[in-house]
């Protein structure tokens, strides 16, 4: 290891330590932080190693597995590590803006090669293990791959994926694929080529899409580094920490609160890698590990709430939830069972955190919260374009956060159509109160209208998971003569539900009790699964399109299955 202390890491370091020193205090935070701008940087050799140069006997990952098993690794080891993989893959012929897939799971390995791409100024692709062969063909092929890592496991995948790149496997050796386990014997140490450029690309992330082609999410070598910042300020992680964020590889979170957000804290990054979800195992693991900051997606909180939460003896500081806003029934078992408050945030591959329930300020019940450090939110009518209190959600760039993507990688039109008149447009909507805070409405293209009036599915979803027998529901349209379009939930229940009349009735009265006349479900089919991205997000638009086709004609009959509120006249 060999620590370079340069200016823009000075800078960095020092924009850090003010979100730390003003961690509970959201207004100092928002009002006095400057994004570092430098004109060179490179993470890994500017902060990572400089960090591990000051604690090299820190903690910097620890991997459970599901035996029970576990693995630690010392910021002065990856440190280390990740010079000999850096000095092995440029011997392999790796360049800087070389495109490297990086298809691996929660293994060490991973963590190597991040911190040796970014050493070597190379472009990462990021790849989820779930991913087949024709999404791999899509990733070379448009990515521009030169060089893919990727598990033993995943070695046939790639057989039938052409093109000219060098593979690597980790694990088992594999005909045609050269051997991550040969880097052990390379050459210790490494010297950057020269430095780097901080507009450079870093990342290249393919969005998971719904009606076409993922999109190329570029960003570079300050926009993560960098912009997770305010990802750190958010999780409210500390020096020292160890912080466990559930995530799969592949997927931007993973990169926001596994890799960049905790080590810019100086915290350790804790994995479970159970095989199959146990909520009382991630807890007696929990405990084990006295995991301090704690950040799951909506799913794993829901079925976190239907195990005994007691048995977690010594519950996380930090509590965070991340993916699709969490609604407020969440949110209360939990505090009600760990004595700590959940604190949603919000932010899209194309950018860092940018709104967020930050430490020490008081939650409202489904809120996302204020804006971040760094950026300055504005909801814009997207039918008149002025600035209210409800809105798309939208980030000034008079002041541009370096958390913000570069662009869509070779598609300006995009690029263009995403930051226009001076905004960035996220496609969702959102609502402002009058102290700052932000609710979460839907989707642009999730809203709906039924007699005229605006629907969010989010509310709707949100009332029918506080009755005991719905696990997860999406709302969508269901095309009506009468009102255009009626709210349909379409429900998972939780265990000891059946799926019949009876539970129906009870649903449809409680939503009649907390809902206003106009938001009514007036119909239920249940499910046993919910149709959902790879990264694990509700694909409403799926089951959108299965209402268009059943009854956009205007055929009114009843799905099997389905119950309609107008056949209950019990209920008034």
């Amino acid at each position: 290891m060999t620590a370079q202390r340069t200016a823009a890491g000075a800078e960095f370091r020092a924009a850090r330590d003010f979100l730390q020193a003003n961690r509970d205090d959201l207004a100092a935070a928002h009002g006095g932080f400057r994004w570092p701008r430098p004109a060179e940087f490179n993470w890994a050799l500017e902060w990572f190693d400089v960090l591990a140069d000051e604690n090299p006997d820190r903690a910097a990952l620890t991997l459970v597995e599901a035996d029970g098993s576990a693995g630690t690794w010392t910021y002065g080891t990856m440190s280390d590590r990740s010079d000999q993989v850096a000095s092995w893959l440029r011997g392999l012929g790796v360049r800087r803006k070389d495109r490297i897939i990086l298809m691996l799971g929660n293994q060490v390995e991973l963590w190597e090669s991040i911190l040796a791409a970014i050493k070597l100024g190379a472009v990462i692709i990021p790849a989820s293990t779930l991913l087949a062969t024709a999404d791999l063909r899509d990733r070379v092929d448009r990515g521009n791959a030169r060089f893919v890592i990727a598990r033993d496991v995943d070695v046939p995948k790639f057989a039938d994926v052409p093109g000219d790149f060098v593979r690597i496997v980790v694990g088992e050796p594999a005909q045609g694929w050269v051997s991550y386990a040969d880097s052990s014997s390379a050459v210790k140490g490494f010297e950057a080529d020269g430095v780097t450029p901080s507009a450079d690309p870093l990342l290249l992330y393919f969005t998971s899409g719904t009606t076409a082609l993922p999109k190329l999410v570029e960003h570079s070598h300050i926009s993560y580094p960098i912009g997770h910042l305010s990802t750190m300020y958010w999780i409210g992680a500390r020096p020292g920490d160890v912080h466990m964020n559930i995530s799969s590889p592949g997927w931007a979170k993973h990169a926001w609160s596994n890799v960049f957000a905790p080590w810019n804290a100086g915290a350790t990054v804790f994995l479970f890698n159970y095989d199959r979800f146990d909520a009382s195992a991630l807890m007696r693991v929990m405990g084990e590990h006295h995991v301090s900051t704690f950040c799951a997606p909506p799913t794993v909180w829901r079925m976190l709430i239907q195990a005994d939460m007691t048995q977690l003896a010594h519950p996380p500081r930090e509590a965070l939830g991340a993916g699709e806003p969490l609604n407020p029934e969440v949110i209360e078992q939990v505090r009600r069972a760990w004595g700590v408050t959940i604190r949603d945030g919000y932010g899209q591959t194309e950018t860092c955190a940018q709104i967020a329930n930050s430490p020490g300020q008081p939650v409202k019940a489904g809120s996302m919260g204020r804006p971040l450090p760094g950026y300055d939110i504005a909801l814009i009518d997207p039918a008149t374009d002025e600035i209210g209190d409800e809105g798309e959600i939208c980030i000034a760039l008079a002041d541009r956060p370096v958390g913000l993507m570069s662009g869509y990688q070779g598609d300006g039109g995009r690029t263009a159509q995403a930051m226009h008149d001076g905004y960035y447009h996220t496609g969702d909507v959102g609502s402002r109160d009058s102290d700052g805070y932000i609710t979460y409405v839907g989707r642009a293209d999730d809203v709906f209208k039924a007699s005229d009036y605006r629907i969010s599915p989010f509310e709707l979803e949100s009332v029918l998971l506080e009755h005991p027998a719905v696990a997860e529901a999406a709302v969508v349209p269901s095309p009506d003569a009468v009102r255009l379009n009626v709210a349909k939930a379409y429900v998972m229940l939780a265990a000891g539900h059946a799926p019949d009349r009876d539970t129906a009735s009870s649903i449809f009265s409680y939503c009649l009790g907390h809902l206003a006349s106009y938001k009514r479900i007036r119909r239920i089919e249940f499910t046993s699964e919910l149709p959902k991205t790879i990264s694990g997000k509700i694909r409403r638009v799926e089951l959108r399109g299965r209402e268009d086709q059943l009854h956009g004609a205007g055929d009114a009959t009843p799905d099997a299955g389905e119950f309609r509120l107008e056949d209950f006249p019990e209920i008034r």
